[in-house]
């Protein structure tokens, strides 16, 4: 049964209402076409040292896979672009992201709340929650649910909202009437192609060797950093939005307003000093339920060595 279009908006309002920015609908089918490209991604080694890319291969591309009886697979975005910003033009920089509490515990709650939503307002429902923590290919099914369309630097764009949000989804046993993709809009841009420093993405655009990738550098790669790759930073510590900055649609992107997401006084203040000189406590302060955690803070203290700022 294909749940009514009223069913739909209720469950669309009620996501607004968490703080969602953007919801979408897309039929939850294993992406034939995606299963290529995938393998060729990962036989090229554009992965990097995330061995975990590797496992789970069939689960990406099958959401029933991951939610026996899957009929659809709810998108949701969530707005984080920031009113604040780093004080100290000189200080290594931190991705807009990373400024608040870990996302990954906020949007979950908001999920989990959502799916009781559905439980209790629309109809029995069995699914599961996904915050960018499950093999998910959470870009493809925002893009087939009309929630932008994927840039030349590969990230989810809208054309009203830029691309500074968060993807959540809910794969879930209830049908609804599936959204329709929108065209894509990147048009003779090649803005971010450009601009990154590492030469990550592609020249022809839409394709992104994360191995290169300064986010991945400075996240995901736990061992040295390539010598090659000093002073093509541009001064960030922990991931990048150099892609983001430079793109013209991100000039619609309007400040979030989820108290979660609010830098510490003392994270935007920091000098430059003050990061050369940061200690092992600091670190365990300034970033208490951040997803800066994730690097520790010998990690930290790498990737600010590694930028030989003086």
């Amino acid at each position: 049964m294909v749940h009514t279009n009223a069913d739909k908006q209720k469950l669309i309002d009620q996501a607004l209402n968490l703080g969602f920015l953007q919801v979408g609908f897309s039929k939850a089918v294993r992406l034939d076409e995606q299963e290529a490209q995938l393998a060729e991604w990962l036989r090229k080694g554009y992965h990097g040292k995330m061995s975990y890319m590797e496992n789970h291969f069939e689960m990406r591309l099958d959401p029933k896979k991951l939610v026996p009886g899957a009929k659809t697979v709810v998108s949701l975005l969530f707005n984080y672009f920031p009113s604040e910003s780093q004080q100290d033009p000189t200080a290594p920089k931190i991705a807009r992201y990373a400024y608040g509490k870990d996302y990954h515990f906020v949007l979950k709650d908001k999920l989990k709340s959502l799916m009781h939503f559905i439980e209790d307002e629309i109809a029995p429902v069995h699914g599961r929650c996904f915050v960018d923590s499950a093999p998910v290919m959470e870009r493809e099914w925002a893009q087939r649910s009309g929630l932008g369309w994927l840039g030349k630097n590969t990230l989810l764009i809208h054309p009203k909202k830029g691309s500074y949000f968060f993807l959540a989804e809910l794969i879930i046993d209830l049908e609804f009437e599936q959204d329709d993709p929108i065209k894509d809009h990147c048009g003779t841009c090649t803005k971010c192609i450009e601009a990154c420093p590492t030469d990550a993405i592609s020249p022809a655009g839409y394709l992104l060797d994360a191995s290169k990738c300064i986010s991945y550098f400075t996240i995901e790669l736990k061992e040295a950093i390539p010598i090659e790759y000093e002073g093509k930073f541009e001064n960030w510590m922990f991931g990048c939005d150099i892609c983001q900055e430079v793109c013209p649609w991100n000039r619609f992107s309007k400040e979030h307003n989820e108290a979660s997401f609010v830098p510490k006084k003392e994270l935007m203040e920091m000098t430059k000093n003050e990061w050369l000189e940061i200690t092992e406590d600091v670190f365990k302060k300034v970033f208490r339920k951040s997803p800066v955690k994730r690097t520790k803070y010998e990690g930290l203290k790498r990737n600010i060595q590694f930028l030989d700022i003086e």
